[in-house]
């Protein structure tokens, strides 16, 4: 949520901004700014909406400086408008700053200030730093002193851009909680949340650890914590190309994501797999294979559409290495005193390696000496940083909302890690080479899938005559019930669509209610060992008047009969199903959504990187 820039250099710092906060869209944002000191003014201009219409108003003048900071802000405090936009200034209007997080302590804070003589002119917490800042600079005269002391006093979770006219040539980042990094260049340097904002410009970039802040300027940066103690930079290089931050052709980056899964999976699984002695070896675990091999319990823990996946895991590890798993929400996990220990592989799941709850269900875990791994897609990541050790998923940039690449790439991780347990707990070699020859196949038939929609057009046909209904059902059973859910939660993201995710049996006890002839009820009927009972369950909606769509396995001629629409995809063992299966949902939804005339890529009201709790 939200997105930083920030740039001190050679170039004209106004178009690095506002192509940088354009790269971070995909985050989630109501409104955009940016702040630049030029001819010895701070100048702050900021604007309700997208950042088209922070462009308009920076056409009617002409700006060029060197350094600038800038935000797109997705509202926690404070309705959306012209005044609550960042960037935030102090009274003397020579601070100002720029926010990803939330300050808790923020009420308390602006109460003191104002007893300070401090005057505030929007309802954000955000305003406090500016203030404090400020304020702090009673007790000393060094700017890079007032914003440590200022830092100290904060609770909650920040990013932080400030720029202060008294020192025009440096911009100051800090770091607590919510993701900033240095992208480190040739006489210029930028600050940004996500390194897409900077890939442009450099591959070297320096993460800020927590409790951490710099000091930046066009040739030189240091980085020091919050003891004042010099830290020693790591740059690391961005693993990605400007190339796959672009549509490449696409009409949206969904699609674009949707179609690129064939080559994303092949790059999960690549160098893995060893088929002839039917394992995967992931180096990322090697060191921890005691523990794993004597654990007797797992630990998931993930939001959202890595909730989903998680939910997969559990399915795989319980059916491949035979012991039990417990999936959980991250939002909840440190809310009900879980019962871990250092005989507790937890593992956490997180496209952008960032997300605020995941991270706090890490931290929690720890705090109960289990050991964490991370299944993570964004390389350099907190997740990634934080946990004991882990597996990347290798899906590249993920800019749509509505996540795709990043759920079929994390099953197959998933996938791997369940095959790799199994072999060490004594699954034989010669099922091991089975499960390997089909992990392998799985990419070519994700991609026959693709190829025959773009032939036939067939789900956006279906999409045509559904997308004015405003409730849709989806059901499966076994492993097809966790994509019933993530199918719900595709629709529901980019069509606002009302749709609810149930296993099949389920609907028995309650949403069978709700069927009739004005209500579409998408099943998951593929060939796998539970297709009889979802056939009775098919029949059950069809008396009742129900509309039925199908995906069924290739082959399979008499679901005709049970169903309006019948979408087939190729068959597979029924453990890998869902890394197919889903494919037509994420289609149905795109197909929906673009016929109603949704933003695809940005829903309304979401954020790429959840980075707030």
């Amino acid at each position: 949520m939200c997105g930083i820039v920030g740039y001190v250099g050679k170039r004209n710092a106004v178009p690095v901004l506002i192509e940088g906060l354009k790269r971070l869209e995909y985050r989630g944002y109501d409104s955009a700014g940016l702040a630049i000191i030029e001819n010895n003014n701070l100048i702050v201009l900021k604007r309700k909406g997208k950042i088209i219409a922070l462009q308009r108003e920076l056409q009617k003048i002409s700006l060029k400086t060197n350094i600038g900071i800038a935000h797109t802000r997705w509202a926690t405090h404070g309705e959306p408008s012209d005044k609550n936009a960042h960037p935030h200034i102090d009274n003397s209007g020579k601070i100002a700053v720029v926010h990803n997080g939330i300050i808790e302590n923020y009420r308390a804070l602006r109460k003191f200030l104002e007893s300070k003589g401090h005057e505030f002119s929007t309802e954000t917490d955000t305003e406090v730093i500016a203030h404090l800042i400020s304020e702090m600079l009673k007790e000393t005269d060094d700017f890079e002193d007032a914003t440590r002391l200022a830092l100290l006093e904060l609770e909650g979770t920040y990013g932080l851009g400030i720029i202060n006219l008294e020192e025009p040539d440096r911009i100051y980042a800090a770091r607590h909680g919510s993701p900033l990094l240095i992208g480190a260049g040739e006489g210029e340097n930028i600050i940004a949340s996500d390194a897409t904002a900077v890939v442009r410009y450099t591959n070297r970039v320096i993460y800020l650890e927590e409790g951490e802040y710099a000091v930046i300027k066009a040739n030189d940066f240091y980085i020091r914590n919050l003891q004042r103690e010099f830290i020693e930079p790591k740059v690391e290089k961005i693993s990605f190309s400007l190339q796959e931050l672009e549509k490449g052709g696409y009409q949206h980056f969904m699609l674009k994501e949707i179609y690129e899964q064939p080559q994303t999976l092949k790059n999960a699984f690549l160098g893995r797999l060893v088929v002839e002695d039917g394992i995967s070896r992931l180096n990322g675990l090697k060191p921890y294979h005691d523990l794993l091999a004597n654990s007797e319990r797992i630990s998931i823990t993930a939001c959202g559409t890595s909730w989903h996946s998680a939910l997969i895991g559990e399915y795989l590890i319980e059916e491949l290495v035979r012991i039990p798993v417990e999936v959980e929400y991250a939002s909840e996990f440190r809310y009900r005193s879980p019962i871990l220990n250092e005989k507790t592989p937890v593992f956490v799941i997180s496209q952008s390696g960032e997300t605020a709850d995941t991270l706090a269900a890490l931290h929690e875990a720890k705090r109960h000496g289990a050991k964490v791994f991370g299944i993570v897609n964004c390389v350099g990541s907190t997740i990634a940083r934080e946990t004991d050790s882990g597996v990347y998923i290798h899906a590249g940039p993920e800019i749509g909302v509505a996540s795709t690449k990043a759920f079929t790439s994390q099953v197959m991780v998933l996938s791997l890690i369940s095959l790799m347990l199994g072999r060490m707990k004594g699954l034989p070699a010669e099922i091991g080479r089975k499960l390997t020859i089909e992990l392998k196949q799985i990419p070519d038939k994700v991609q026959s899938i693709l190829d025959h929609e773009t032939k036939t057009g067939q789900i956006k046909e279906i999409a045509e005559i559904f997308k004015n209904h405003q409730n849709v059902l989806y059901l499966g059973r076994g492993f097809n019930f966790p994509v019933a859910l993530e199918g719900a939660l595709k629709l529901k993201e980019i069509s606002y669509i009302h749709a609810e995710g149930y296993p099949a049996a389920e609907m028995k006890h309650g949403p069978i209610a709700l069927i009739d002839n004005n209500m579409p009820v998408l099943f998951i009927a593929t060939d796998d060992p539970l297709y009889k009972k979802i056939i009775s369950n098919i029949e059950e909606v069809r008396t009742r008047g129900g509309r039925v769509i199908a995906v069924a396995t290739e082959g399979n001629e008499s679901i005709k009969e049970l169903a309006e629409h019948v979408i087939y995809i190729p068959n597979t063992e029924h453990m890998f199903i869902p890394m197919l299966s889903v494919i037509p949902l994420q289609l149905l939804a795109y197909q929906i959504a673009v016929l109603r005339g949704c933003n695809i890529d940005q829903p309304r009201n979401l954020a790429k990187s959840v980075t707030v709790e």
